[in-house]
Parts: structure tokens; sequence; C-alpha cells
């Protein structure tokens, strides 16, 4: 889940017109209608067979293309999914009742009337594994995982049809392509940094490469003796440095409105944070410190979770053998574990964790906000362990749809199930690029197929208990603490400081609740740490009990240093640098 910017998850919707009413996929109501669409490329494109998904998409609302109203909140237009092998340019794929669709689940339930359709086509790629595996994926192309706006992806042009409940074949050309994301420049304060991993280039049988993002210090060129502790924030894939601005905010912005934080301007009180934050950071006496946001984004998501994985490769070891210690050599970090710091927040507070508890020595405290399941007894609200199915509480005479994901009065905004029928209709084999299946990609097993073993059975939601057992031995972070505490604590003796609102919108709460329930009980060694709740805060609550978490999420790059420079000073070993980088 995401850190700052949340990827959306879907809001439980009911459609209904005078036509037709479906919920959850049942349809009542009108006859179908059989209109079918036939969706090519041209040559002009690619003269070659393409591999990937046709997603077809159908909106009532004209004030944006189809491609850009797909989501899953209540506000969603429609879309459909289907599969394509060797798509040869001109060759017609037939998008009909075949296609998986959300929230309407099949082409032909969708009732007669006006709207606007487009189609695109996300290409997947072909990768040779190392462990033997052939697999199509869709590689990330410097969009963070989003089929939308990914590069090199062909889409119609958007227009207007009328569905009759007569036969019709509707025709769509996909001749646009999406253009190339132009790379952010360098400046001053602001450097990027990409590097060929080899360990994940052969896992992948391709060329692979890690990026981050470097803040650099206030007078880093002209204080070449110094060096810096590190920090290193997670989250999903950052387009540069979030939350620093160089300029004061734009008088000419139009205020927009948050429905997250119910809140008007929101726009413009972000520049005014990012604007604050570099006068901050720029400031006399303010500690120089190294910070990077690092892009990891793969064939599954935007980001790897910054570990070791059956079906992704070695991210963590890439990460921690490879792109920091080129990032500390270019930019003079000091380079060892008592320097380095890790924070971040939902899934960049889950990779927090992860990787100060798998790298123990590497970092010398994690600063961990609203993390992603920590225990999988608590995975969001379902127990995977002891529960059958993920989508119904069910009793001796009655199921009950389990909920994903609430609002700040406690109201269900989403079900499991419908955030798993989104992602259902996005890809298969678990490549939809959401939040369910990147779980899924790192924590389980490689299937026979060569795709992840599946977790949760899109279509029923049973849960494969034989998988949560491999989630349990080497992810369940909860789990890992309690089984390897004896050698694992020392380590980690002061080093843990968990954060999360009592009311977190995916229910992350829970599972942190029983990571405290068996921290507090340690004391071979006790665990020095910290564990906070926000009362009533929903996601992505940090930690800070005197601001708003509208603003408190805009400070990440600083909330947490007081806590760093304690730490610095108490732990440092005799003779480090604590000096150099306090000019």
């Amino acid at each position: 889940m995401a850190s700052g910017m949340v990827r959306p998850f879907s809001k439980l919707v009911l459609t209904c017109s005078a036509a037709l009413c479906m919920w959850g996929g049942a349809v009542f109501g009108a006859d179908a209608n059989q209109t079918r669409f036939s969706v090519t490329f041209p040559v002009a494109r690619s003269a070659k067979p393409l591999d990937g998904r046709v997603f077809l998409l159908l909106s009532t609302d004209g004030s944006a293309e189809p491609r850009m109203q797909i989501s899953n909140s209540p506000r969603t237009q429609m879309i459909f999914g289907l599969d394509v092998e060797n798509l040869t340019p001109g060759h017609a794929v037939t998008v009909d009742s075949k296609a998986v669709g959300y929230p309407i689940t099949r082409l032909a339930a969708v009732p007669p009337g006006e709207y606007y359709v487009q189609a695109v086509l996300h290409r997947y790629e072909t990768f040779h594994r190392a462990d033997g595996h052939v697999v199509t994926l869709p590689m990330d192309r410097g969009e963070g995982q989003h089929w939308n706006i990914a590069p090199g992806n062909f889409y119609s042009r958007p227009r207007k049809i009328r569905l009759t409940s007569a036969a019709e074949v509707i025709p769509l050309a996909m001749d646009q392509e999406i253009p190339p994301i132009a790379p952010p420049a360098d400046t001053k304060y602001i450097r990027h940094v990409r590097i060929k991993s080899d360990l994940l280039t052969k896992f992948w049988g391709r060329d692979m490469y890690l990026g981050a993002h470097v803040l650099l210090p206030e007078g880093f060129d002209t204080h070449p003796e110094a060096h810096y502790p590190l920090a290193v924030f997670h989250g999903h894939f950052p387009d540069d440095i979030e939350g620093f601005r160089t300029e004061p905010p734009d008088p000419n912005l139009k205020p927009d409105y948050s429905e997250r934080f119910h809140i008007s301007g929101y726009n413009r009180i972000q520049q005014e944070e990012a604007y604050k934050f570099y006068r901050q950071w720029t400031g006399k006496d303010f500690p120089r410190i190294l910070v990077i946001e690092i892009q990891h984004a793969n064939p599954y998501y935007d980001d790897s979770y910054a570990v070791n994985s059956a079906n992704l490769g070695p991210y963590g070891d890439a990460i921690e053998t490879e792109l920091i210690p080129a990032i500390e050599k270019r930019f003079r970090g000091i380079g060892q574990g008592w320097a380095r710091f890790t924070y971040g927040g939902s899934t960049g507070g889950w990779e927090a964790l992860a990787v100060q508890m798998f790298y123990p020595d590497h970092y010398n405290g994690a600063f961990v906000a609203c993390p992603d399941p920590v225990d999988f007894h608590a995975y969001t609200t379902m127990d995977l362990y002891k529960d059958k199915n993920a989508y119904y509480i069910s009793g001796p005479n009655k199921s009950v749809l389990q909920p994903g994901m609430r609002d700040y009065l406690g109201h269900t905004l989403a079900t499991t199930k419908d955030l798993n029928e989104y992602e259902r209709a996005l890809g298969s084999k678990g490549r939809s690029g959401e939040q369910f299946d990147i779980w899924q990609a790192v924590f389980s097993p490689v299937g026979p197929d060569g795709y992840p073993r599946q977790i949760i059975d899109k279509d029923t939601g049973e849960i494969d208990h034989e998988v949560a057992a491999y989630w349990r031995d080497h992810y369940d972070l909860d789990y890992i603490l309690q089984r390897d505490w004896k050698t694992l604590g020392p380590k980690l003796r002061g080093k843990i400081h968990l954060y999360c609102g009592s009311a977190d919108t995916y229910f992350l709460n829970d599972a942190v609740y029983l990571m405290e329930d068996f921290l507090n009980k340690t004391n071979d060694p006790p665990y020095e740490g910290e564990v906070k709740y926000g009362d009533r805060a929903e996601h992505c609550w940090n930690g800070d009990p005197t601001l708003p978490n509208y603003l408190s999420r805009l400070h990440y790059n600083t909330m947490y240093l007081p806590k760093f420079l304690d730490r610095l000073a108490k732990t440092a070993p005799p003779g480090a640098d604590l000096t150099s980088w306090r000019y």
C-alpha cells in the first residue's frame, strides 16, 4: 500500500439503471446486449506480433478519456480485459463475453445506452528467467506500473457509440501510442542514479536496473571533507524527490479538493509544505544527511517490497549490496550500518521494517508508519491461517462479505471480494499490477506455470493454506520476530518504531496490535523501541500527534530526524564521524 499518495483501492459499487441492476456480478433485469468489439493495431505501430492484455473501456462521462476513468472508486467506469498472444498487426481480436470485467463482470450485462468507448493494448514482454521458467509480463517503462499511461502501449481514440440489444460488431483501431516519459533532470539538491543490477539481470534473463533519487544536503559541493549519514525512504515508485520545492507556491494554482482528507486547496498546502521543507533543509544548523528514495519497479508492481522473492528475484540483496553502496560511494556516505536509517509508510512501512529485520546490521533504526500487514493473522481483515475464505465471514447459516476498506467514520467502502475482482479484470496470473497481486508475487512460491502460486482464488475467495504456510515462514514479520528473537532480538534492540492509526483505512492496525503484543512481552532482550497509535486516525498516520495527518504525512523527511540524531549519539562506535556533517 502506498506511502504518501495511496494507490487507490476500489470501493463497493452498486450499478443500477432502468434496464439493469447488478451486485457483485449477479445480473437481474433486461436482456443482455450482443454487441462485440473488433480490436486491431496497425503495422505502423508494430510489424511484429505482440503479447499482452487488451482492455475495452466504456464510459458514460465524456470529460476525459475512458482509460483515465478506471479505478476502484465508486466513480469508476467500466473495464473489460482479455489476454492476447502473438497478436499480429491488422489481425482483429474480438472482445465479447469472454472478457473479464469490472465493476460489471461481463460485457453482455452492460445495459443499452450511449457510451464513450476506447481500447488499450497493455504490452507484455517475454522473460527467460534463471529458474528455467518463461513468463510474459508487463515490464515497467518509467511510469510506475500504470497500464493507462505506460509508454509503448497502444490505444484507440475515444468515440461515442450507442449500445443496443441487437447483434453488432464495433471496430476499434489502436493507432495511437503512449509516448516515453522524460527522466527528471538533476538539480543542485537532487541527483538521480540508475545502475544495472547484475543480480537482477541474471535472474530475469535481460538487463534490469535499479534507480534512486538522492536529496543532497546543503553545502555538499563546498564541504568535500564531509561524509554523511544515510536515510533510506521506502515507498511506491517516486517520479522524483517528493515534497521538496525550491520556489514559493504558485499564486495562480487552482485549488483542488482532497476527498481523502476532506479539505479544499490541498494542492496548495502541498506546495507550501514542500517549500517550507526546502527552507528548513537549507537552513542554518540543520543536520546534513543524505536522503534517498529508491526506484525498483518490476514486471509485477511499482516496487519490489525490497526483499528477495522467488517470483521477483533478489531485490533485497540487489538494493543492499549493489545500489546503496554505489550511492554512498558517489555521494560520500559514511557507509556503515550505525549511520543508516530506514523509514516509510504503508508499503514503505512494511519495507522499512523488513529490511531492518532481514539486514539487521545494515541499519540503526526503522521508523515504520501504517505498515502493510506485519502479521498474516491480520492480513487486512482476514486470518490467512484459520479462515477458509477471504471474501466471506461465514457462520452455520449465514455469510457476510468481508470488509476490505473503510472511511473515517467506519463505513465499509470496499470488500475484499470487490478489490480482487478489480484486479481480476486488470490481469490474469497475478499480472494486475495492484495490491493483492503484488503481495502474492512477493510472498508466494513459484507455481508450475512460472507465475506466483495463488493464495486467494479470485473467483471463489478460497484461501490456499499450503501457500499461506510458505508466506508465514518467509514473510510474516511478526512470526519471524517470534521465531528468531533469540538471535535477531539483540541486533534489533532499540531499532523498531511502529506508528499506525487506530482507524486505518485498510485495517492495518490489527496486525500492528499483534506485533505489539509480542514486543511488549520480550525481555531477552527487551525490544526498547516504541509503538504508538493515532486515535481515530486513518491511513497513513505516521506518529505525529500534534498535527492532522494531511500535514504530518508531508513531513516524513524531517519528523523522524530528531530520533535519528538521538540514536546516532547513543550508539555510534568509538571514533565514529559525528562532526564532519554537522557544519
